[in-house]
């Protein structure tokens, strides 16, 4: 169930940017073993004049293919997240051309209450929804 909400730069076409959907929902599937129909993502575009998007000191220079992506989940660990980065820099070059130095990430952990699919419930508290194991740290 991790929500996925990208930010774009306006000017990409449909098909692009449902390749980006599919390439990331193919790595958060294998990165966080989520079922295949768990897939909630929404894009953002945004003129270039309203995305600044910097690199804290870190010499990243970025280019209007840029994308940031924020990860909202239940906790995962940091052997999850940082495999996750990894291969989603990596299969984003390969199938969408976007550079590694073009994808920032970011994660909002949240925990089952914080869920409701619809219905005005709270499906993993009710048991609708198989609660997993928290990751930890």
């Amino acid at each position: 169930m991790p929500l996925l909400c990208f930010d774009l730069i306006t000017g990409r076409s449909e098909n692009q940017i449902k390749k980006i959907l599919d390439v990331t929902h193919e790595v958060m599937v294998n990165a966080f073993k989520v079922p295949e129909r768990d897939r909630y993502q929404i894009v953002r575009e945004h003129a270039p004049s309203r995305m600044i998007i910097e690199d804290t000191g870190l010499g990243i220079e970025r280019t209007p293919n840029m994308m940031v992506l924020q990860v909202t989940t239940r906790p995962r660990n940091r052997a999850m997240k940082q495999a996750f980065y990894r291969s989603l820099v990596e299969k984003l070059e390969a199938a969408c051309g976007i550079a590694p130095s073009d994808v920032v990430v970011t994660f909002v952990t949240n925990t089952d209450e914080d869920w409701s699919f619809g219905l005005g419930r709270a499906q993993f508290l009710t048991g609708e929804l198989q609660q997993s194991p928290i990751a930890a740290e």
